[in-house]
């Protein structure tokens, strides 16, 4: 299965400004299987190391700064020759070893010719305490769940070869947007994650796929206890297992009286903060005013929170596959389609998505693209756009507004339709 990320690696490595990269994101998200297939391909030899397997790789460190002399015993440690710009070599589980995590400054520092590439489970959480790791002196890789450009090549090739194909301003045969609705529909229910994925391919089997959610949530709610600090594990717990129930109400903003009865921002944010650093979840603010910068008119307060993942999110909603394949109109199917588009627009824009909400209209998302923002609404099935969307429009006539929904591709004006499966070729069509 190919990953879009390895595309970056492979440009990281030719980079002469190049640092040691730190993969970030969440748990199972496919990071050790993304290092080592970079390091089988692309290199002449490849070493690994994994701090949590392999204790004694920590007194390496503990003991010595000068990254020179860290080679020469991890050469005796694994029993080869390390040569920069030849060997690949990978720190995996790196945030047990912080003095493993501190020693990519001094690589980047005093023997930048050694290609190092590290990854870690809950590594974002260290991330957003600069005092944790070498600021500036680490390139830095998200890596998600499989989108669903990723996802279509991993299951369907032909498909996906006419999917590669739709261009800007291109007709989309019928036949070819209800195979690809079809292919949505399935991403639905599978999700992005590797395990979910490679298990579809082999069985087709829909109960298995539910079990490796069922597995993927326990083993997330069970990390919360063992890797949160000093951040109550049980407050994790609640905020995680609320997002159903927030993303279900009329007004989908965040409301810590909805995790627990009387609980406060004081009682939660910091619970919050954590699950959004590990990647568990997407934060998408509110701002006060549509304008240029997005984020200088952020509301902290106001915000909703999403799953990283769709599939996970439709596990944890308890939504039957049947709903999502046979029914037109479901609860819930508002909530879940927003969260797919979310996960397909991350990463494709520079300034994360907010949302917009005032007495007179709400928003799904706006992006800013160069000095410009972009309203989206998204739709889960045909429905034309709403009432307040039209308004948002006419009071202010955005260059460019977009509706994903289950229509066909269609240009009418500054308006476009892009059918919900393009999502993830969003900045293309603009």
């Amino acid at each position: 299965m190919e990953r879009d990320a390895l595309q970056s690696l492979i440009n990281w490595k030719s980079d002469s400004s190049r640092k040691p990269m730190v993969l970030k994101g969440a748990r199972q998200v496919g990071k050790t299987w993304l290092m080592k297939e970079f390091g089988k391909k692309y290199y002449k030899n490849c070493v690994y190391f994994n701090f949590d397997e392999e204790d004694e790789l920590k007194s390496v460190f503990d003991t010595n700064k000068n990254p020179h002399r860290i080679i020469e015993l991890l050469s005796l440690i694994c029993n080869e020759k390390i040569l920069p710009a030849e060997t690949l070599i990978i720190f995996d589980e790196i945030q047990e070893c912080p003095s493993a995590l501190n020693s990519l400054k001094y690589f980047k520092e005093k023997a930048n010719e050694y290609h190092i590439i590290a990854a870690g489970s809950l590594l974002g959480t260290l991330l957003a305490k600069p005092k944790s790791y070498p600021v500036g002196m680490v390139n830095l890789l998200t890596i998600t769940p499989f989108t669903f450009a990723e996802f279509l090549r991993a299951t369907d090739e032909a498909l996906y070869a006419y999917y590669d194909t739709i261009k800007k301003g291109q007709t989309i045969e019928d036949i070819f947007h209800t195979r690809l609705l079809d292919a949505y529909h399935n991403y639905l229910i599978i999700g992005g994650m590797p395990e979910c994925v490679s298990s579809w391919i082999m069985h087709k089997d829909p109960a298995r796929i539910t079990k490796i959610q069922q597995e993927l949530v326990e083993l997330y709610e069970n990390d919360f206890s063992k890797h949160n600090g000093k951040i109550n594990s049980g407050r994790l717990l609640m905020v995680f297992r609320s997002i159903p129930s927030q993303l279900a109400k009329a007004n989908e903003k965040f409301m810590y009286g909805a995790v627990r009865e009387g609980g406060r921002a004081r009682d939660f944010e910091e619970a919050i903060e954590w699950l959004v650093s590990a990647g568990m979840l997407y934060r998408v603010c509110n701002v006060s005013k549509a304008e240029h910068p997005l984020p200088a008119f952020d509301k902290p307060d106001h915000f909703k929170l999403y799953v990283f993942d769709t599939g996970l999110l439709k596990h944890m909603a308890g939504i039957d596959n049947s709903a999502i394949l046979l029914k037109s109109d479901y609860q819930f199917k508002g909530p879940l389609t927003e969260n797919f588009v979310l996960q397909q627009l991350c990463g494709q824009f520079e300034i994360a998505p907010r949302y917009f909400a005032d007495k007179y209209s709400e928003i799904d998302f706006l992006l800013q693209y160069n000095a410009e923002i972009i309203p989206v609404e998204v739709k889960g099935g045909e429905y034309k756009a709403s009432p307040s969307f039209k308004r948002y429009i006419t009071d202010h006539t955005p260059s460019h507004a977009l509706r994903f929904s289950k229509r066909g591709y269609r240009k009418d004006g500054a308006f476009t339709n892009i059918p919900l499966y393009l999502a993830g070729k969003t900045k293309e069509l603009l």
